[in-house]
């Protein structure tokens, strides 16, 4: 029988209630023998997500302070999930292992992964499965990504026919000590499973039905995509679409496995269907979405284009200081670096004088009030005049392009923008790109 793997966020575990609806999901479907779990989320705006309350409590007990009030906290969430689910007790034994964690020092990464962990643990006794402790099987290299060598493993742990339940988020690291991935890791782990078992569809249910074409929270009548690429998807991710983490593409794109985003309060909302291709004549364009704080740093020098190495030479000064770069585009006397801000932090003064150092520059600039938009779709290659209704709708809205990078695919294009332009510009391309162009 083929296979699927079901993962289900913070919100779908938040409380009894969700993780009955979450239960209800997987027995519907007989396919669905893996499901992987998050800590619990909110359960209202005024909540606390357990994940957050374990960093509370790391940082509290590392200091030699009580962390008492913040563990209390956790031990009720989970003593009440517990006896809700009619499993009381469930949860005890990890929430002592949990204290003696805490008590004795544990890392700050063993504390963040016990969400996963005790929530898997409960969940997988109330709906009489295996739970499976991705801790000794799922390796994270030193970049945070998965290890080849887990997916037999897991595989060999997740053999039968049986209904496993595996809590996500953490593994182990190079050293053999749990090792987490970042905020939002459990979307890996499923992908992770799914590879693991070759499954036939890796489910990600979450509180949203899919990805929309903007953010609702600029465009409030975007529309959802009913399909998507991985490709298509990596580039919207990156740049601020969030409903999934942009590093769980990888494990399942390599195996050609499809993603299915559900919501869990409107299962049978259509979601959106992430695939290796598409159908491109309907929807050329996907989605258009931005991020903004990017930082410039723009250097002049005369005949630089006739001195070998320079552009080597300053994304090496970046690589020293331990920063990554988004784009480089150049003249013939010019150069400029954009980096997310949040990269720099307080290198930056330490990268422009070494720019100066081994560069010799006639001028270096900073400009830290630039946003970048993205507008994404494969279909895109098939369309003439692209760039010029991009520059149009911008010109419309009376914005000033900063910047512009497209590569030879036409996957998408990127356009830089003043960071106060941000929101209308986002508004400008949706309405040229996706209403005009449907």
């Amino acid at each position: 029988m083929e296979r699927v793997v079901a993962k289900f966020g913070g919100t779908s575990v938040a409380d009894a209630g969700q993780v009955r609806r979450t239960m209800a999901l997987v027995q519907a479907d007989p396919r669905r023998r893996v499901v992987v779990v998050s800590a619990p989320g909110k359960r209202d705006k005024t909540d606390k997500k357990v994940t957050d309350l374990l960093f509370l409590s790391h940082h509290l007990a590392t200091g030699e302070v009580s962390f008492n009030e913040p563990y209390s906290i956790i031990a009720e969430r989970f003593k009440t999930l517990a006896a809700d689910l009619g499993v009381p007790g469930a949860a005890d034994e990890a929430l002592a292992e949990l204290h003696a964690g805490l008590t004795r020092g544990e890392s700050r990464d063993w504390v963040a992964s016990r969400g996963e962990h005790i929530s898997a643990r409960v969940i997988a006794t109330a709906m009489g499965a295996v739970f499976v402790e991705t801790g000794d099987l799922l390796g994270i290299d030193a970049h945070g990504r998965p290890t080849a060598e887990s997916y037999p493993k897991l595989a060999a742990a997740l053999t039968g026919d049986g209904l496993f339940v595996v809590p996500g988020y953490y593994g182990h690291g190079p050293n053999g000590r749990v090792k987490v991935f970042s905020r939002g890791g459990s979307d890996i782990t499923g992908s992770v499973m799914a590879r693991a078992i070759g499954a036939a569809l890796y489910e990600n249910w979450t509180d949203v039905s899919g990805f929309m074409m903007a953010d609702p929270r600029i465009v409030p009548q975007a529309r959802s995509m009913s399909e998507v690429t991985y490709s298509e998807l990596r580039e919207l991710a990156y740049m601020g679409a969030s409903v999934l983490h942009d590093e769980a593409i990888f494990p399942v794109r390599e195996a050609g496995i499809p993603i299915h985003i559900k919501n869990t309060n409107a299962p049978d909302d259509p979601g959106t269907l992430i695939l290796p291709t598409r159908d491109l004549a309907g929807t050329p364009v996907v989605g258009v979405a931005g991020r903004r704080d990017f930082t410039v740093i723009h250097i002049s020098k005369a005949m630089m284009n006739k001195e070998l190495g320079v552009g080597r030479r300053v994304l090496g000064v970046l690589e020293t200081q331990g920063v990554n770069f988004e784009h480089m585009p150049s003249g013939i006397d010019t150069m400029s670096v954009v980096v997310a801000t949040e990269e720099l932090q307080d290198k930056l003064d330490d990268v422009i004088e070494e720019i100066k150092r081994v560069i010799q520059p006639d001028d270096v600039q900073v400009f830290d009030d630039l946003a970048l938009i993205t507008t994404v779709g494969l279909g895109m290659a098939h369309q003439v005049g692209i760039a010029g209704r991009c520059f149009g709708a911008l010109a419309q809205h009376g914005i000033n392009v900063r910047m512009i990078s497209q590569g030879m695919a036409e996957l998408n294009i990127i356009v830089g923008v003043q960071r106060d332009d941000f929101e209308e510009a986002v508004r400008a391309l949706y309405e040229a790109f996706v209403v005009d162009l449907s």
